[in-house]
């Protein structure tokens, strides 16, 4: 997987539903309608292809369940996974308590990050972008992309 790219806009219904956008349905493998979603580290949430996440959990399994930390993490990452199927027109459900954690009321933004997806409410994308001035994102860009750090 080269991996996927991308910013798109879905409006969730009065039941919790959107629709999973077509472009990007095609980035994902042939017949990928299984995810598994949690709760994101910005109060948004993320959206795992089954791949992705069966990775993860592969580096769970080699932490040390002794370290009170790994615990901890291990904890609040996974509460709340859930996961989650595409109904037959396409569409993907958010649970009353995924939409409260990311403030989602109707608009939202599903941002790709290489591996997995991002669901941000509309307003909160947007502003979180926008924080960030163009010099701050050339200074963030030059620190975490340095040689040193690759």
């Amino acid at each position: 997987m080269v991996g996927f790219h991308g910013e798109y806009e879905a409006t969730v219904d009065a039941k919790g539903r959107f629709l999973l956008p077509s472009a990007l349905k095609k980035q994902l493998p042939e017949g990928e309608n299984r995810f598994i979603l949690s709760r994101g580290f910005e109060n948004c949430l993320t959206l795992y292809p089954m791949k992705t996440w069966e990775a993860i959990l592969e580096k769970f399994k080699k932490l040390n369940q002794f370290d009170p930390k790994v615990r901890q993490f291990t904890r609040q990452f996974l509460n709340g996974a859930t996961e989650i199927e595409l109904d037959s027109a396409g569409r993907m459900m958010l649970s009353a308590s995924f939409k409260a954690y990311a403030s989602i009321t109707k608009d939202v933004v599903i941002a790709a990050t290489l591996d997995k997806f991002e669901i941000w409410d509309a307003v909160k994308y947007n502003e979180a972008i926008s924080k960030l001035s163009a010099e701050d994102f050339s200074n963030l860009a030059n620190e975490v992309m340095s040689d040193d750090k690759m």
